[in-house]
C-alpha cells in the first residue's frame, strides 16, 4: 500500500515534469512576456520557480532555515536553472523516508516545521499553478492529466483566502471545473 508520502511524491514529480516541460520551451524573447503573476515577466517567474525548488530541496535535506536557498539569483540560462533545480528537487524527495519527516519552510512560517507530506504537498499545488502560469505567459495548451488537478483541487480549497502566498480567491466561473476551481480559488482569472 502506498503511503501518503509516496502518492504526494509522485503527484508532485509529475507536476514538476509538466513545468519542466512547459520551461523548456521558452526562448530568450520570451523572457520579457507577463505572467499571471502581477508584476512579473516570465524571467521573474522562472527564478521565482527555480528558488523555490532550491529551498524545498534544502528543507528535504534539513537546511530549509537557511534564507539563502530561498533567494532567487540571476542566470545567464533560466530554463537551464530551472532543469536543474527541477531535477534536485525532485532527487531531494525521493530521498525522504518519512511522511513526518520535518521541513523548515521560512516562506511559509518562522518558528515551525512542517511534515513531509504536508510540505510536498504544498509544493505540489505550487507546480501545478505555476505549469499554468508559464503556459499562460506562453500562450500554450495546458491540459494536465485531470488526476494532477483532481488531487491539487482539495489543497488548493484548504489555502486559506486570507493567506499572502497568493493573490485574493476571484469568483469561480460557472463551469467549474477542477482547474478554473484552483487557479480563481488562488487568484488567477482563468484564460478564455
Amino acid at each position: 500500500m502506498r503511503t501518503n508520502l509516496e502518492r504526494i511524491r509522485a503527484l508532485d514529480a509529475r507536476a514538476v515534469r509538466l513545468s519542466a516541460g512547459l520551461v523548456r520551451q521558452t526562448t530568450v524573447a520570451d523572457l520579457a512576456r507577463d505572467t499571471p503573476c502581477a508584476g512579473w515577466d516570465l524571467a521573474d517567474l522562472l527564478a521565482h520557480m527555480t528558488a523555490q525548488h532550491h529551498g524545498f530541496a534544502a528543507a528535504a535535506r534539513g537546511n530549509g532555515g537557511d534564507l539563502a536557498a530561498w533567494t532567487p539569483t540571476p542566470s545567464a540560462d533560466p530554463a537551464g536553472a530551472y532543469a536543474a533545480a527541477a531535477d534536485d528537487v525532485t532527487a531531494a524527495f525521493a530521498d525522504v523516508t518519512a511522511d513526518d519527516q520535518p521541513f523548515a519552510l521560512p516562506e511559509f512560517a518562522t518558528g515551525r516545521d512542517f511534515p513531509a507530506a504536508q510540505a510536498i504537498g504544498f509544493h505540489f499545488l505550487d507546480y501545478v499553478v505555476h505549469a499554468w502560469d508559464v503556459a499562460a505567459a506562453l500562450d500554450a495548451p495546458f491540459a494536465p492529466d485531470s488526476d494532477l488537478l483532481d488531487a491539487a483541487l482539495p489543497l488548493a480549497l484548504a489555502v486559506p483566502s486570507t493567506t499572502t502566498a497568493f493573490a485574493p480567491p476571484l469568483p469561480t466561473p460557472a463551469s467549474g471545473d477542477p482547474l478554473a476551481r484552483i487557479l480563481t480559488k488562488l487568484g488567477r482569472a482563468t484564460r478564455t
